[in-house]
């Protein structure tokens, strides 16, 4: 049964994904497990009281089979857990679509349009750079997620972001001649998030599960900009253009407060700030509202830090 599905107060069984799971106490010193689970439909709040283990933060991305009941905790759904073991890939193998959530395009395609608009540059410096850098990581771009939980966050949206934000750049350095170089913002969209992919520990379901430790010490702005600086430094670009693609990267959280290393200092890199902000945020929107019924407020959400309407026209 598929999260979405459950009623208050009636009791279930059935294969879930394990997310954000955390050891814990109660005041009288009893253990239990605080969690979430999982699946294409919805994530909910789950506890299992009285339980030392075996399953832990170890098992962070891991499907488990669960028996429980839903209820409501301070105005929000709960699950009781009352079992829950490690599930056997065997068992859930025809399940998974159910389970693991996927971007909501056509890989195939979308890596064919993201391809076309590399072969579009006309900067022979930048498409080389872009097409090293897809030559070296083209088949794990197609499939990893663009975060944790707050943005695409599920297999296949790294690419879905990117060729997104590719094709808002185009049209938009289209509108601003004299001002844009096309080629540079390009380049930079295609690049801004690509070492999501060193800095992300992924599950063999392809779930992120926690931080790699470059990740944490790093983060994805430096080293995005390290090895764009390497392969331009391979390829023999011209520093300009290599120090100017380096900024994009750097820069594309817009301000420090956001993660930036530093703030956008050419017109591509304010752009590429903006077009990168905006299509994270109406991702957000988008997983939030198709599980919103018409004319309900959704509950907070914690990237936006407020409720958010889906009103009747949609």
């Amino acid at each position: 049964m598929k999260l979405d599905e459950l009623k208050f107060n009636e009791s279930f069984s059935d294969f879930y994904l394990m997310r954000n799971i955390m050891p814990r106490k109660t005041k009288t010193g009893k253990p239990y497990l605080s969690m979430t689970l999982a699946d294409v439909s919805a994530s909910i709040e789950a506890m299992v009281w009285d339980y030392g283990g075996p399953i832990g933060p170890q098992d962070e991305g891991r499907v488990a089979w669960v028996q429980g009941v839903l209820k409501e905790y301070r105005g929000m759904p709960q699950i009781t857990v009352e079992a829950i073991r490690p599930a056997e890939p065997r068992e859930y193998d025809g399940k998974l679509d159910d389970l693991i959530p996927t971007a909501p395009v056509n890989r195939q395609e979308t890596y064919a349009r993201v391809v076309a608009l590399v072969e579009s540059l006309e900067d022979e410096d930048y498409r080389r750079v872009c097409r090293e850098a897809l030559r070296r990581h083209g088949a794990a771009f197609q499939r990893f997620p663009a975060a944790k939980t707050v943005h695409h966050g599920f297999v296949g949206g790294l690419l879905m972001h990117t060729a997104d934000m590719l094709e808002t750049a185009d049209f938009l350095a289209s509108r601003y001649p004299g001002v844009i170089y096309r080629d540079l913002l390009l380049a930079g969209a295609l690049l801004h998030d690509m070492a999501k992919l060193r800095e992300f520990v992924v599950s063999d379901l392809g779930v992120v599960t926690e931080y790699s430790a470059p990740g944490q010490l790093l983060g994805h702005l430096v080293m995005g900009a390290q090895e764009a600086a390497e392969i331009c430094r391979d390829l023999e670009v011209p520093e300009e253009k290599s120090m100017l693609l380096q900024h994009l990267l750097l820069s594309h959280h817009g301000q420090p407060e956001f993660g930036a290393a530093v703030v956008p200092q050419c017109a591509e890199a304010e752009l590429l700030a903006a077009i990168d902000h905006i299509d994270s945020r109406m991702e957000i929107y988008r997983e939030n509202l198709e599980n919103t019924q018409p004319g309900q407020f959704t509950p907070r959400i914690f990237a936006l830090d407020r409720r958010i309407y889906r009103h009747t026209m949609l």
